[in-house]
């Protein structure tokens, strides 16, 4: 699921959220995104979580990739709690 950010907060643009069947395949996807972010020239992309794998953040910058396991993704329900702040009206204090 990609939830797109612009204008809600200064932390990225869009924020990706995807699952893997294990921690050892949440692993190998957070290392296939790390190597092809790498590959396309985004050698500051930064990894946390990978000695669990039960939930790795990376982040690219401008996007930021978050990969579950399952129960993991279901606990901590990220897509809900972003699509209610995207969904919320931007505030324009002074």
């Amino acid at each position: 699921m990609t939830i797109d950010l612009c204008g809600k907060t200064d932390i990225a643009d869009a924020m990706v959220v995807a699952s893997g069947r294990s921690a050892r395949h949440v692993g190998a996807m957070a290392e296939k995104v790390i190597k092809r972010l790498k590959d396309a020239g985004m050698a500051r992309a930064r990894l946390e979580g990978a000695p669990a794998c039960d939930w790795v953040l990376i982040d690219a910058e401008d996007v930021i990739v978050h990969l579950f396991r399952p129960e993991v993704r279901a606990f901590y329900n990220l897509e809900r709690i972003w699509s209610e702040t995207a969904r919320a009206p931007v505030r324009t204090d002074s």
